[in-house]
């Protein structure tokens, strides 16, 4: 049997059904229990792997095992920005209409990962570096990714009218992109306390297999949880979206 790369005809059908609220609905009904059972399994056995079965780093000991949080986080925290910026092209160009109300939903969730990606690192960085807090370039970028987010969400609920709040939002989403290279890149650009990317396409990985395959199962686990939190709570301002029409519609039939 052959299989087909989807063309951008398809694509592009597949995302305007999935703009229809109600077709967005029935999916995410369908695919929410498997998305969910999915990133917990996979979860699980990545932190158990990482934790009792991966061998302790030869410098860093056991308190290399936070990286199996760490990482995870911090490759979410950007990706959660970027599908941000997604949904703000989404919103500004072509008008998708569910893309304000993801945007929305998504905000709180990667704020709340990049505050843990912080965290873990901070935990991290004590017994490396013999401090909380470094004004490390990476860590720097990250630190400014959050407020980003935070910056995101305010805006939403900035204005009265609501349509300003997510236009606005949105700007602030496309403008704030630009952060993700430098966090990328400023272990390669500056000279940085960070250790540089563990897995690279331009060079052999600095992580043996042992220690691989908990991390790999973490970051799939861990995204596939993302995506989970995003359509419960997508799924709930669809709904809360729905029945604020319902009642407005039906109070100004009343006044008729």
């Amino acid at each position: 049997m052959i299989l087909s790369i989807p063309s951008k005809k398809s694509f592009r059908f597949i995302v305007n059904r999935l703009a229809n609220p109600g077709v967005f609905l029935r999916f995410t009904t369908k695919a929410q229990p498997w998305v969910t059972t999915s990133a917990l399994i996979i979860s699980l056995i990545g932190i158990i792997g990482g934790l009792f079965f991966a061998p302790a780093d030869w410098q860093q000991g056991d308190s290399v095992r936070i990286m199996y949080l760490h990482v995870p986080m911090a490759i979410l925290a950007s990706g959660g920005y970027f599908a941000l910026a997604i949904c703000a092209l989404l919103s500004l160009i072509w008008r998708h209409p569910l893309a304000d109300l993801a945007a929305a939903e998504i905000s709180p969730i990667g704020a709340t990962i990049t505050a843990l990606c912080l965290i873990t690192g901070s935990l991290w960085g004590k017994p490396m570096w013999g401090t909380w807090w470094v004004w490390d370039a990476r860590l720097t970028s990250v630190l400014v990714l959050f407020f980003l987010y935070l910056g995101h969400i305010t805006l939403l609920h900035a204005f009265d009218d609501q349509q300003k709040g997510y236009k606005a939002a949105a700007i602030l989403a496309l403008v704030g992109v630009f952060d993700l290279p430098i966090i990328k890149f400023s272990v390669n650009w500056w000279n940085t306390l960070h250790q540089p990317s563990t897995f690279s396409f331009t060079h052999a990985s600095s992580i043996t297999l042992s220690m691989m395959w908990p991390l790999f199962f973490c970051i799939i686990g861990f995204a596939l949880g993302f995506v989970a939190l995003v359509f419960y709570r997508l799924r709930a301002a669809i709904i809360e979206h729905q029945i604020r029409h319902l009642l407005i519609s039906s109070t100004q039939d009343d006044r008729i």
